[in-house]
């Protein structure tokens, strides 16, 4: 996975953690769009489909697809951005900046790849035990004294080999795994994006309506404990939409969540905060970011 950079926020200038996704090549290698770095981030106003996506060539087999161009909202004001790209290398630049240690070097001279047989590689990973055989990798109590299971034999716990040992028990809870974001093309992708992150979160049950959403109105998601509005618009959710949610979360005595593809008004940040609701941005990635505290704390604590 790809490290996080710091992205600042040219409104408000705060610096927010971004890690450009990975998505799958049709050859099967991972692909990731090489962030430019050196340019600042551009100020996402107005949305346009072709602008939306970028050229990507995979490194392995060379082909050029169009994914999602990086986008990330700022936690503090909502300030949606557009992460500058490097455009695709040409096959024969990358191919002579490959050239160097390591490299075939001409017909009939290879050089030593790394990783090869011999000290440092990978028959060498491991210490001596891999190198003197499969009976020796299993330490000194094996090569010393009874194997397990014969008179005499004791395990390194101290327990008798004939009495088995008990199962560990666990001392923590399992973590959530890494939440795969869905890119996000229709406005039904939107709403698919947004029950699958609410599953992450542990919301049970959770239900999408039927037949295909309007791209000019919201959409409800329910579950048990739970109401969430999710806004496939290019336009800002203001604040009447905020209270909505919040009216309907209070009649169903659940927790109110909204999701908005353009951001939010400062009103209706203002509001969604005094009455605890979280907010959250997707890009067309798939991958939905926090944007107010509460949205912090649902994703801290989960259902």
């Amino acid at each position: 996975m790809a490290e996080a950079v710091p992205v600042r926020c040219p409104a408000c200038l705060r610096e927010n953690g971004y890690t450009a996704p990975v998505f799958p090549c049709a050859c099967g290698s991972p692909v990731n769009p090489p962030l430019d770095l050196s340019a600042p981030p551009l100020l996402l106003t107005h949305r346009t489909w072709s602008e939306s996506w970028v050229t990507v060539r995979c490194t392995a087999c060379g082909r050029e697809s169009e994914w999602p161009h990086p986008e990330v909202g700022c936690g503090s004001c909502g300030t949606v951005v557009r992460l500058p790209v490097h455009p695709p290398e040409q096959p024969d630049a990358e191919a002579g900046r490959g050239a160097g240690p390591g490299t075939t070097a001409g017909p009939g001279t290879t050089a030593d790849p790394v990783g090869s047989a011999g000290p440092g590689g990978p028959a060498d990973r491991h210490g001596p035990a891999d190198r003197h055989g499969a009976a020796d990798r299993h330490g000194p109590a094996d090569r010393h004294g009874p194997a397990a299971g014969q008179p005499g034999a004791v395990r390194p716990d101290g327990n008798p080999a004939h009495i088995p040992v008990p199962p560990a028990q666990p001392t923590a809870a399992v973590p959530r795994p890494a939440f795969r974001p869905v890119t996000i093309r229709t406005a039904r992708d939107a709403v698919a994006t947004a029950a699958l992150y609410l599953r992450w979160l542990g919301f049970q049950d959770v239900r999408q309506p039927d037949g295909r959403p309007i791209p000019s109105a919201a959409v409800d998601l329910r579950a048990p404990g739970l109401v969430a509005q999710v806004d496939p618009t290019t336009a800002p959710a203001g604040l009447r939409a905020v209270e909505c949610v919040w009216l309907n979360g209070l009649t169903a005595s659940a927790t109110s969540v909204y999701f908005s593809l353009a951001g939010y008004t400062e009103d209706a940040r203002s509001r969604a905060d005094d009455l605890g609701i979280p907010l959250f941005v997707m890009d067309l990635t798939g991958m939905p970011q926090p944007v107010n505290d509460p949205a912090d704390a649902l994703v801290g604590s989960g259902a």
